[in-house]
């Protein structure tokens, strides 16, 4: 054999190779051609065996790299390699037919021929590996975010990308639906679903990713947008084949239908603005469905303004406590209030609605909370100095502060600091979506009622646990939702008013006080004095009230004349 060939042919096939980081047999094939021919091989076969019992099965995917057409039919020399991951690869060199057996010196060559093959297929066998989990998701075997973002880009750069729609998703309380069937199916149904939309992918450009846990992300052609809206708003999933039982499953999603923008379009504001619409349905939204608009973005810039003006406002004290009383029906004095935060920023008093829901999708409605009990009880403090009529008043505390272990510690030690007696501080809370929460609830609920210090669920007769609610925690009182008071657009009036009887009488009998917010009619008065429920909250008695002016009202004297 010349030498000088040989180094010639192996020096070319190690910088083809190396060309190669993934390839096909063909590809290999014209690599190696030159240096099979110098070493004489009529074939080179490479078996690859998943594991050592399907190299005894014999169950192997053989692959071919070179075939002269001229080899033996019986190997010449092969080489076993066992793979770190339990694979085993076996590399069959077989002569030419006809022609002198191979020399030391040639036999030498071909193993390191063998062994050139083995580094290259591990390198390729590792980049793939690097593949799979840079741009899979190993869970459910399906594509992860990076690969969306890396087909998105794609499609920007080709300016494909107005022809598709994106749709961010997040498979609804699919907690209970693992409570409720087990994690092991709850990942089967989770598969499912996915499959049926995937199902209605047929562009090579169209995927479904997860972005983790039960959210996901679709990049459809336009055309798809509708059958996968389809599939969202609910499906049916069978989990178990043997008895056909299947469970309910939609979603909350975000829309963007994309736009031309050219080649100013980037991956990341399709990603930007699917979120956008997303988070709104998740969060703020009535519909399961938003989709993606102009405005949008501008909602978002006011949200980002309210964020990061917060910590500063907070120090300035901008945020104001105004006092809406709660007035007795019978003698119609006040009876207790309610604290309610008002913002004056830049000299315009932003109402409640405008920055508690951007607050509350962070803990910085944690820190606004506390800021009303702390200066409501330096409200107090003053009251009681100066010797004027008290009466107890309310604080709201968001459901956010549910996952804080050491709430009622902070509770008490921010009443406490300020020297308020228990008795004059009650603490509103809302119903709650979830078992956690739940639990979490009854226990700050029941470490409040033993500090002596009153509670009151808020909004009662809105969630879907209001009885188990009562019936399971120490409430002191019951703030009835103003939709349980029948109003001249209610179009049954009559069942409104039997169900604001009874839920009225339940919570007398159940030792509860009773009080119904949003009062704003005589009619409303009325059917509250029918019905022995003898406390009001509502623009009927007065809107909230400044502190100064709220202190007139705490005089033992003040009657509404209404």
């Amino acid at each position: 054999m010349n030498t000088s060939k040989y180094l010639t042919a192996l020096e070319n096939a190690i910088c083809k190779l190396h060309q190669l980081p993934v390839a096909n047999p063909q590809q290999v094939f014209e690599a190696t051609v030159d240096l099979c021919y110098v070493l004489r091989l009529g074939k080179v076969e490479i078996a690859v065996y998943e594991n050592e019992a399907a190299e005894h099965s014999g169950l192997s995917e053989t692959v071919c790299f070179y075939d002269s057409g001229k080899a033996c039919k019986t190997v010449g020399t092969s080489k076993r390699i066992a793979v770190v991951d339990g694979t085993v690869i076996i590399y069959n060199i077989y002569p030419i037919e006809g022609e002198t057996e191979w020399t030391e010196e040639e036999q030498n060559r071909i193993h390191t021929f063998i062994a050139l093959l083995s580094t290259y297929n591990g390198k390729s066998r590792l980049l793939k590996l690097v593949h799979h989990l840079t741009y899979y998701d190993s869970e459910l075997d399906m594509y992860n975010l990076k690969q969306f973002m890396r087909l998105a880009h794609t499609l920007c750069q080709t300016g494909q990308i107005s022809q598709f729609t994106a749709v961010r998703f997040n498979l609804k309380r699919f907690s209970v639906v693992n409570q409720n069937i087990g994690r092991e199916n709850g990942t089967l149904v989770m598969k499912k679903f996915i499959r049926f939309i995937d199902d209605l992918l047929d562009d090579e450009n169209e995927l479904t990713c997860r972005v983790g846990g039960d959210n996901f992300l679709t990049l459809i052609k336009n055309d798809k947008l509708q059958p996968v809206l389809d599939i969202l708003s609910g499906t049916g999933v069978v989990y178990d084949e043997s008895r056909n039982e299947r469970i309910f499953i939609s979603a909350t999603a975000g829309v963007y239908v994309i736009k031309n923008m050219g080649c100013a379009m980037l991956p990341t504001d399709v990603m930007d603005r699917v979120s956008l619409a997303f988070h709104l349905a998740k969060n703020t939204s009535k519909a399961d469905i938003v989709y993606f608009n102009d405005d949008l973005l501008a909602r978002r810039k006011h949200n980002n303004d309210i964020s990061a003006s917060f910590s500063k406002a907070l120090e300035k004290r901008e945020f104001l406590v105004y006092y809406q009383p709660k007035v007795t029906i019978d003698g119609r004095h006040v009876a207790g209030a309610e604290a309610l935060c008002r913002w004056m920023h830049n000299g315009r008093m932003m109402p409640p609605g405008e920055f508690i829901p951007i607050l509350e999708q962070g803990l910085d409605i944690c820190k606004l909370d506390f800021y009303m009990l702390d200066t409501v009880c330096k409200d107090i403090r003053r009251w009681l100095d100066s010797g004027m009529d008290l009466v107890r008043i309310s604080v709201n505390l968001s459901r956010r502060h549910l996952s804080d272990i050491d709430l009622l510690d902070h509770i008490i030690e921010i009443i406490d600091r300020n020297h308020v007696p228990h008795e004059y501080i009650e603490i509103e809370l809302t119903e709650t979506t979830t078992d956690v929460e739940f639990k979490d609830l009854k226990r700050i609920i029941g470490g409040l009622q033993q500090s002596g210090i009153s509670t009151s669920v808020d909004d009662f007769g809105t969630g879907y646990s209001s009885l188990n609610l009562i019936k399971e925690m120490p409430w002191d009182m019951l703030k009835l939702d103003k939709s349980l008071l029948p109003d001249k657009g209610d179009e049954s009036p009559v069942q409104n008013d039997v169900m604001f009887k009874y839920i009225v009488s339940m919570a007398q009998e159940m030792n509860l006080e009773c009080i119904a917010e949003g009062v704003e009619t005589k009619e409303q008065v009325q059917l509250l004095a029918d019905n022995k429920c003898n406390l009001a909250q509502g623009f009927y008695f007065d809107q909230p009230l400044p502190v100064q002016e709220f202190e007139t009202r705490l005089d033992k004297n003040y009657i509404y004349n209404r």
